[in-house]
């Protein structure tokens, strides 16, 4: 009985409001940021979110609409792929002028990378354009892989996901395409 009570009693106690979750962030540059702030209001996204058992179930049924944000975007696929849910990650493509060949093909990739255990998620940036001269002769295209730090934001133009196989050792890396209709993010192959 005195047990009882002071499980009771501990339920009425406030913890202290000053425990808040901090959030790990990925910039623009690739730079992982934590942060106690939501990762779009510090400039970045979301660091491969992890997804609550409360609201993910593989049942089908849980469809919470488009994703309106990048981070919104890197969660849905994290909880398809955790999840093993094809349909799941098939609702976050873009299946406008797809033939019933080509989405059976792509249905097909999706289930593979379904099966996949999922390592990380990474905004791809689009390449900078190549350096010129004033004669328009090209003095630098890029091709090193350096690109040149500029204080310009340039926004993802993909996602990709590193993964390993079953074996849990072999890496492999797959890249969605980034398409924006219908104020939402969508992904391709």
């Amino acid at each position: 009985m005195i047990i009882i009570l002071l499980g009771a009693g501990l339920g009425c106690i406030p913890f202290p409001a000053f425990a808040q979750k901090v959030q790990r962030c990925s910039t623009m540059d690739g730079n992982t940021v934590y942060t106690d702030k939501r990762c779009e209001d510090v400039g970045a996204m979301d660091h491969l979110p992890r997804v609550t058992a409360g609201i993910s179930g593989s049942s089908g049924i849980y469809r919470a609409g488009c994703a309106r944000t990048l981070s919104d975007l890197v969660y849905q696929v994290t909880a398809a792929i955790e999840n093993k849910d094809v349909n799941r990650l098939a609702s976050l493509y873009q299946w406008n002028g797809i033939s019933n060949a080509s989405a059976n093909r792509i249905l097909n990739k999706l289930e593979v990378i379904v099966d996949r255990p999922l390592v990380d998620i990474a905004p791809v940036r689009p390449a900078p354009p190549p350096v010129v001269d004033e004669n328009g002769v090209v003095v630098d295209d890029n091709s090193d892989g350096y690109y040149p730090q500029t204080a310009t934001r340039q926004r993802p133009v993909g996602l990709r996901l590193e993964q390993t196989l079953k074996n849990g050792s072999t890496p492999s890396r797959t890249v969605f395409g980034l398409r924006r209709a219908y104020k939402c993010f969508w992904i391709t192959l």
